[in-house]
């Protein structure tokens, strides 16, 4: 006979999975099982400008739930799936870019948010009473992934996703913290990652790894989305097109070519003009015009300036001169500095006469002390 919490946490995950969660799993609030790999991490100097990770505050959060809240006595931990990265044509072919898969379509912050909320809100109607609760996506104090291993949803691969034996690793992972008293689930304790090391081998950057962590100053996605500053100039020739994110250590991994199914949840349907944007388009958007094109959506993230650095560097590592007069454009009259100098570092890999005499004139009528270097840098190499 079944007991009334197993038969709650079973209509718990039944409305998980209506509400369209795939994985749905319970885990203890006790501390998460890799957190001195975590710290160490830490000490390393891993997380690069994301300083916020290393506050005192978060990492005792990190430590132990129950500082988040004090009532808690399990954790929901969900899944939800996005549409798998499709085969890209080849930059040379458009000029387009490459958006990482998860930010096709909505905001995940936004959808995932609003599923949670109808979630308590039908926990709270079964038990009667209102539960105490916090809930979390990418956006909190917590060890995600560590979580969602010991709730039984799959394991840390070397890529340092969560994968799932028969759906692959393109999830978004979410947390509720609840104060109620429910089964928690089996850890899922195996590894099949096994002697693969296709993740490792396909990092342009070399970020990951042995001991499954990210050297993050060096990964792709925090290059184009969190990192605010200039993109070290010994990385931009291997961010390739990608100009929101990468999924390439997710797209070489024989658990999403084998398993994983195409189809992800339709609110992460791509939209118009964002998983292969046009380069020479987007390099021209307004601040009104980026906003329009990325209303509600994860590249918001980046903000116009980043997205922009970002194209500008795309379009230096096409090496194609038919960029070069729009890159012209963005040196003169593109109002961020941040731009410009990442425009003239473009200017300066395609070459030739015409990138030589626009850095030239851009020379002489810059005031900016970081875009005057990159066009010195620039015209050096082209020397």
């Amino acid at each position: 006979m079944s007991h009334p919490a197993d038969q709650l946490a079973a209509a718990i995950k039944a409305e998980a999975q209506r509400l369209g969660f795939q994985l749905v799993g319970i885990t203890s609030p006790d501390p998460p099982p890799h957190l001195a790999v975590y710290e160490t991490w830490l000490a390393q100097g891993r997380h690069a400008s994301m300083h916020y990770l290393a506050a005192e505050r978060a990492r005792q959060r990190r430590a132990d739930p129950r500082q988040i809240l004090p009532e808690c006595r399990s954790i929901l931990v969900l899944g939800i799936r996005y549409s798998a990265p499709r085969p890209y044509a080849p930059a040379a072919a458009g000029l387009t870019g490459k958006v990482a898969a998860y930010a096709w379509g909505l905001d995940y912050h936004n959808i995932l948010v609003e599923r949670m909320q109808s979630l308590v809100a039908f926990i709270e109607g079964q038990v009667g009473r209102p539960v105490p609760n916090r809930m979390y996506t990418d956006s909190g104090p917590i060890l995600e992934r560590d979580l969602a291993q010991r709730a039984g949803l799959g394991w840390i691969g070397k890529n340092t996703c969560l994968i799932h034996p028969r759906q692959g690793s393109y999830f978004l992972l979410a947390e509720i913290l609840l104060g109620l008293d429910l089964p928690y689930d089996t850890p899922f304790e195996s590894d099949h990652c096994g002697s693969c090391q296709r993740c490792l081998e396909a990092c342009p950057t070399s970020c990951i790894l042995p001991d499954r962590t990210l050297d993050a100053g060096r990964c792709l996605s925090f290059l184009t989305i969190e990192l605010k500053g200039p993109i070290p100039a010994e990385l931009r020739s291997q961010t390739g097109n990608w100009v929101f994110g990468c999924d390439i250590c997710q797209q070489v991994c024989p658990w999403n070519q084998r398993f994983a199914e195409d189809d992800g949840d339709p609110a992460f349907a791509p939209r118009p003009g964002v998983p292969e944007p046009r380069l020479l388009e987007d390099v021209r958007l307004t601040p009104q015009s980026y906003n329009q094109k990325f209303k509600d959506s994860a590249v918001q993230r980046a903000r116009r300036r980043g997205y922009l650095r970002n194209v500008a560097v795309a379009l230096g590592n096409t090496h194609q001169p038919r960029v070069i007069p729009a890159l012209g454009e963005l040196l003169q009259d593109e109002t961020e500095a941040l731009v410009r100098a990442h425009a003239a570092w473009a200017l300066g890999e395609i070459g030739g006469a015409g990138a030589r005499e626009i850095l030239a004139a851009a020379q002489a009528g810059e005031n900016d002390p970081q875009v005057l270097a990159e066009i010195d840098a620039a015209l050096l190499r082209l020397a």
